[in-house]
């Protein structure tokens, strides 16, 4: 897929429902499938009956299909015209956290929403570098050249994804008047570039509902492998990417702009 049919999206539309423009506190909901169980031993998505298989997993190279621009996917998400069979089997797509990281997800949700605490931005490793070090670690392997502007594609396609879903999608109600700090700040940087990867790794908790509506077809199977393999990536390198050390709890002037 060319480079330039994925850059260069700006905007994304909001998914439908209740919490539309924010997690909480719904992101712990998400991992379980049911707000009564213990978030951490929950899966991603919720499920049906008809389950669909979660692909074996990614080595990363040559299996790599970056994801579709965001634009190019919600201009594809209107299912008029669709039967209801076709779109329900459409919104199957889910993207398997591994265990090593939903405890994470749910002390991420936690620090904020119930402490009160907040990630220190510009993070000390923003999204761009983490992505950068992936595909280093993927290339370093003796991929071929073919292999390697896979990889280089499938981690800009994810680069695209966060930047268009951190402020609708990917943030709690208590971080919003911290983001528009960041906008005031850094009004020309992208959001990859100041955040980090508590925030990246709540991408992989929403993308399913981007990639139900994407046409990738047979090819999805191979995209979904990928994913896995990245966050494998992240649950390998956990220790120096996550930790509570880099909240910090807010002054009360801060809490004064949330009411």
């Amino acid at each position: 897929m060319p480079r330039s049919k994925m850059r260069g999206a700006s905007s994304g539309k909001k998914t439908a429902g209740p919490q539309q423009n924010n997690l909480e506190p719904a992101l712990p909901d998400r991992l379980v499938g049911h707000s009564t169980e213990n978030p951490a031993s929950g899966s991603v998505r919720k499920t049906r009956k008809n389950k669909q298989k979660t692909p074996g997993n990614g080595n990363g190279g040559s299996t790599c299909e970056a994801p579709q621009s965001p634009r190019k996917t919600r201009a594809q998400a209107d299912p008029a015209g669709e039967n209801k069979e076709a779109f329900k089997k459409r919104m199957e797509v889910k993207v398997k956290i591994p265990e090593e990281l939903k405890p994470w997800l749910v002390e991420d949700w936690d620090l904020v929403t119930s402490q009160k605490q907040l990630f220190q931005l510009p993070a000390k490793k923003n999204v761009d570098t983490i992505l950068e070090e992936y595909a280093n670690c993927k290339k370093s392997q003796g991929n071929v050249n073919s292999e390697e502007y896979a990889v280089n594609e499938f981690v800009a396609g994810i680069k695209d994804y966060f930047n268009v879903m951190l402020s609708t999608q990917l943030l709690y109600i208590f971080e919003k008047p911290q983001h528009a700090e960041i906008l005031e700040a850094h009004p020309n940087a992208p959001m990859s570039q100041v955040y980090g990867a508590p925030h990246l790794l709540r991408l992989f908790v929403k993308i399913g509902e981007m990639l139900a509506y994407t046409p990738l077809d047979k090819s999805l199977a191979l995209l979904l492998a990928c994913l896995d393999d990245f966050l494998k990536y992240l649950a390998k390198n956990s220790a120096t990417l996550f930790t509570a050390s880099d909240y910090k709890v807010v002054s009360a002037e801060y809490h004064c702009k949330v009411l």
